[in-house]
């Protein structure tokens, strides 16, 4: 399963969006306001959880400076990743879109498919006054 956010316009240059997305600690600026927890659990990965939601596990996975950022399920019955892409588009603004990829069987996929979408959506738009 697939899922792209909207791409949002930062007005700032893609190294700095990329160190902001780059320390953990700041995804929780990102977070919807129905988070019920946030913790730090080491220098790349954090946990989280939404109202109503399991605990989930991030954990930083690949960095590749300034244009991609991916973070992945650490632990847990499910295997996904969260992947941040940052393109330049003009002087101190770029385009930063979220695309979640995971591999679930149908009925989880029908489960999670809204929450998830609405989630990525919410990190995404909440970059521009964050950063």
């Amino acid at each position: 399963m697939n899922l792209e956010s909207p791409k949002v316009t930062v007005e700032k240059n893609p190294q700095e969006i990329f160190d902001f997305l780059s320390d953990i600690r700041n995804f929780e600026q990102l977070m919807p306001d129905n988070i019920s927890k946030f913790e730090v659990l080491g220098d790349d990965k954090f946990l989280f959880a939404l109202k109503g939601m399991p605990e989930i596990i991030l954990k930083k996975k690949e960095a590749i400076a300034p244009n991609k950022i991916v973070l992945g399920a650490a632990g847990g019955k499910l295997d996904f990743s969260l992947i941040g892409d940052i393109q330049e588009t003009g002087t101190n603004q770029s385009d930063v879109k979220l695309t979640f990829e995971g591999d679930f069987n149908p009925m989880m996929a029908m489960m999670i498919k809204g929450p998830i979408s609405k989630f990525i959506e919410t990190l995404v738009k909440n970059m521009p006054k964050s950063i």
